[in-house]
C-alpha cells in the first residue's frame, strides 16, 4: 500500500494514487463524525439525566449483580436459582439497595463529572444496603427457623453482590465519563493551542474545566509556573515548564500557541502585568480564572473565564489606607456629597457607608442616575439606607441649597460636582464657569456659614497650567477655597484632592475605545503622542478620603498616578487583547487634538513643589498665596461677564485670574497672541 522513496539523500513516506483517495476519504468521513459529534455536544452539552433516571439505571444494575452473585454462588444451577427464590430474593435486595441510595444521595452526581466524592456515596450506600440484607437475614434465621426463604440471603450471595455492585456502578460511572471526554475530543477538530499560567490547585481546576466543556475547543500544551521545585514535572501528563521558556516567539510558533489561562489566585497586579504584556506582544489572546469566592456554587466553568481587560493592566497593587483615620472624621456625623451620581462621587458614597455616619445627604442634578444609586444602596447597602436621603439640586441654585444646609446641618462635605469633559466646557464657558466656579463658591461659602468641619474639593490635574477652560474653571475654584480658608474668617478646613484620569470613569478613554472596538472600528486617537495618567476610580476615592481625613485645611493634596500610558499604545494593547490584529482587522487613526487638549498632563505646575505626607501615595503641593480680598475682586469681574454671556470676555476674565492659563489648539489662543 506504501512504500519508502527517495528523495535526495533522505526516504520519504509515498502512497499510490489509490491509497490517497483512501486516506482522503476517510478523512472526510472522520471530519463528518467530527461534526455530527461537536453538533450533538452543543444542542445536548448542557442537559444532564434526571436523578431518578440514574436511580433506575443503578437499581437495573443492582438487580443484574444479584443474579450474577447468584449465578456465580450456585455454580451456575438454574434450578438451585428457582429453588431459593432468587428472583423474589433480587426484588428484596433492590429495595434495601433503594434506601441505601436515598440516604446517601449517590444517584444525584452528573455522570459526565464522576469523581471521588461520587465513588465514596456510592460505597457508603451499599454498604447500608448489604448491612441492612445481613441483619434481615440473621434475624429470619434466628427467629423463623430459616423457614422464610425470601429472606433466608446466603450472606456469600450477599459479599459477592456488594463487590459487584461497587464494580458495576462505579466502574460504569467512570466508563461513561471516559466516552464523554474522548467524544469531546474527537470533536474538536481545530483546538486551540492554550498555555495555563499556574500549576497549582487552581491551575487543575482550570485544566478540569475546560476539559470537560464541550465547547471550549482547547488543547493543553503546557502548564507554567515560577515554581523551581515543579519545573520539568508534569501534571496530567501536562509538563509544567517557565514563563520565560514558554513565553519565546520559536516555543509558541513552534507549538501553535494562541491563548494564555492566568490561574493564579492573588496573583499581584505586577505580575499580571508582566505576563500580559509578554503574551500581548507575542500575539496571544490572554483570559483570567476569576476569584474563587466568585465560582458559581463553589465550581468553576469554562464559560467563567473572561478576557483579561486594560483596567486590569493599568491597575497597580491595592492601596492601604488608614481606615481609622478615616473613621475618625466620618463616624457618626452627617456628610454630605455634591455630584453623588458621577464616577467619583458615587463611588466616595459607597465607601463613606463603611465608616458608620450618621447620615449621608447625595445631591445631583442627574435625576436618572441618581435614581440608579438610590436602587443600588437600596440593595447593597439595605442596613444603611435608612440614613441615606437623595436629593435632586444643582449646586449654582443658591436657595435649594441654603435650604439644604438648613434642613441637614453637615458635618463634612465632599464636593465632586462639576463639569468635567473639555471639548464641551470649551464651548460651553459660561456653564463650566457657572457650576465649576461659582457653584464651589456657593457650597464654599455656605459651609462656613452653617459651620461644617471639613470640605473635600476633588479637582483635576487638568487645573495645572491649564490649556482648556475646564482646566482654568477647576484652578479658580482651587484658588476660592484656599483663599477663604486662609482669610481667618472661617472655621472650615478646606481641602483639595487633585488626581489624573480615571479608568472607567465616564466619557473616559477606554470605555469609548471598547465601544469602537465592538463596531468594528476604527479607533481614534487625537494624537500619536498623547499621554495620560490612570487611576481606578476605588484608588481615587479612597486617596479622596484619606485625604479629607488629613487635611488640616488649605492644602492641595497631589496623587501619586505612577506612569503615564502613552494613549496609542493603550489602543494597540486594547485590539491585541480583543484578539484582533492591527492593520488587518481593525485601525488606528489620529484626528488631531481637540480644542484645549494637550499632549501632556501635568500634576504640580512649574512654579509649585511638593511635601511628602505620612501616606507615600498622596504629596501636599506647596502654592502660591493669594488674598482672599483679591479673589474676591476678580471674581466681581467675572460676575459682570457672565451677564452678557460672551465667550472671549468671559475667558479673558479667566486669564486674568490665572495668569498660567494659555490656550491649546482654541479660538481662545487670540486672547494670549494680544497679551
Amino acid at each position: 500500500m506504501r512504500f519508502f522513496k527517495q528523495k535526495g539523500n533522505r526516504y520519504v513516506l509515498s502512497f499510490r494514487k489509490s491509497d490517497k483517495m483512501i486516506v482522503k476519504f476517510a478523512y472526510f468521513w472522520k471530519d463528518q463524525l467530527a461534526n455530527m459529534l461537536r453538533r450533538l455536544l452543543s444542542t445536548y452539552g448542557d442537559r444532564f439525566l434526571s436523578r431518578w433516571v440514574v436511580l433506575g439505571f443503578d437499581m437495573f444494575m443492582v438487580a443484574a449483580a444479584y443474579f450474577v452473585a447468584s449465578l456465580l454462588f450456585y455454580n451456575f444451577n438454574l434450578a438451585l436459582l428457582a429453588e431459593h427464590d432468587v428472583a423474589s430474593q433480587t426484588v428484596v435486595a433492590c429495595m434495601a439497595y433503594i434506601i441505601g441510595f436515598l440516604l446517601t444521595q449517590s444517584y444525584a452526581g452528573i455522570i459526565r463529572h464522576t469523581g471521588v466524592n461520587d465513588a465514596i456515596r456510592l460505597l457508603e450506600g451499599a454498604m447500608i444496603a448489604s448491612s441492612g440484607i445481613l441483619i434481615i437475614t440473621m434475624y429470619f434465621s434466628y427467629f423463623h427457623d430459616g423457614n422464610t426463604s425470601v429472606f433466608n440471603f446466603s450472606k456469600s450471595v450477599v459479599i459477592i453482590h456488594f463487590l459487584l455492585v461497587l464494580f458495576f456502578l462505579i466502574g460504569s460511572r467512570f466508563l461513561i465519563k471516559g466516552i464523554y471526554l474522548t467524544a469531546i475530543k474527537r470533536a474538536r477538530m481545530t483546538n486551540r493551542n492554550i498555555l495555563i499560567f499556574g500549576a497549582g490547585a487552581s491551575g487543575m481546576i482550570t485544566r478540569n474545566a475546560l476539559l470537560s466543556d464541550p465547547v471550549s475547543n482547547v488543547n493543553i500544551v503546557a502548564f507554567m509556573d515560577e515554581n523551581p521545585s515543579k519545573i520539568k514535572k508534569s501534571l496530567e501528563g501536562i509538563q509544567v515548564i517557565h514563563p520565560d521558556k514558554a513565553l519565546k516567539p520559536k516555543y509558541i510558533e513552534q507549538r501553535d500557541i494562541s491563548e494564555i489561562v492566568i490561574s493564579i489566585q492573588g496573583l499581584s497586579k505586577l505580575k499580571m502585568r508582566e505576563i500580559s504584556d509578554k503574551a500581548v506582544r507575542l500575539g496571544l489572546q490572554v483570559k483570567i480564572v476569576p476569584p474563587a469566592e466568585k465560582w458559581i456554587n463553589g465550581e468553576l466553568s469554562a464559560r467563567q473565564l473572561r478576557q483579561v481587560r486594560i483596567e486590569d493592566l493599568l491597575e497597580r497593587e491595592q492601596i492601604h489606607l488608614d481606615n481609622s483615620n478615616i473613621e475618625r472624621e466620618i463616624k457618626d456625623r452627617v456628610v454630605l456629597v455634591t455630584g453623588a451620581a458621577g464616577s467619583i462621587g458615587s463611588e466616595i458614597a459607597r465607601q463613606i457607608l463603611h465608616y458608620q455616619p450618621k447620615q449621608v445627604i447625595y445631591l445631583d442634578q442627574a435625576e436618572s442616575p441618581l435614581y440608579d444609586l438610590e436602587f443600588e444602596i437600596k440593595s447593597h447597602h439595605s442596613e444603611s439606607f435608612d440614613k441615606c436621603s437623595f436629593l435632586v439640586g444643582n449646586v449654582k441654585d443658591f436657595m435649594r441649597m441654603e435650604l439644604l444646609f438648613k434642613t441637614y446641618k453637615p458635618d463634612v462635605v465632599f464636593h465632586a460636582a462639576a463639569y468635567k469633559h473639555v471639548p464641551l466646557m470649551e464651548d460651553n464657558p459660561y456653564e463650566a464657569l457657572m457650576v465649576n466656579v461659582f457653584g464651589t463658591k456657593i457650597m464654599a461659602d455656605l459651609s462656613c456659614e452653617f459651620g461644617v468641619s471639613k470640605f473635600v474639593m476633588v479637582s483635576t490635574d487638568k487645573a495645572v497650567n491649564p490649556t482648556n477652560v475646564m482646566g482654568s474653571s477647576k484652578r479658580i475654584a482651587e484658588i476660592y477655597t484656599q483663599a477663604l480658608f486662609a482669610s481667618g474668617n472661617c472655621s472650615t478646613q478646606f481641602i483639595t484632592t487633585r488626581f489624573g484620569n480615571v479608568l472607567g470613569s465616564n466619557g473616559s478613554v477606554i470605555p469609548i475605545f471598547r465601544k469602537q472596538i465592538e463596531q468594528g472600528g476604527p479607533i481614534t486617537v487625537t494624537h500619536k503622542d498623547i499621554t495620560r495618567f490612570f487611576m481606578t476610580i476605588p484608588e481615587a476615592c479612597n486617596l479622596v478620603l484619606e485625604a479629607g481625613a488629613m487635611g488640616e485645611g488649605g492644602e492641595i493634596f497631589v496623587f501619586d498616578m505612577g506612569e503615564s500610558v502613552k494613549i496609542y499604545d493603550l489602543a494597540k494593547k486594547m485590539v491585541a487583547l480583543s484578539g484582533l490584529r492591527l492593520g488587518r482587522d481593525i485601525e488606528i487613526i489620529e484626528t488631531g487634538l481637540r480644542p484645549g487638549e494637550k499632549l501632556y498632563e501635568e500634576l504640580l505646575a512649574t512654579s509649585e513643589n511638593t511635601l511628602p505626607t505620612h501616606h507615600g501615595k498622596i504629596l501636599k503641593a506647596r502654592v502660591r498665596k493669594h488674598s482672599y480680598e483679591t479673589v474676591l475682586s476678580q471674581l466681581d469681574n467675572l460676575s459682570e461677564a457672565l451677564v452678557d454671556a460672551d465667550s472671549m470676555e468671559l475667558v479673558r476674565a479667566m486669564k486674568d485670574m490665572v495668569p498660567e492659563f494659555l490656550s491649546n489648539n482654541s479660538i481662545y489662543e487670540a486672547l494670549d497672541k494680544k497679551a
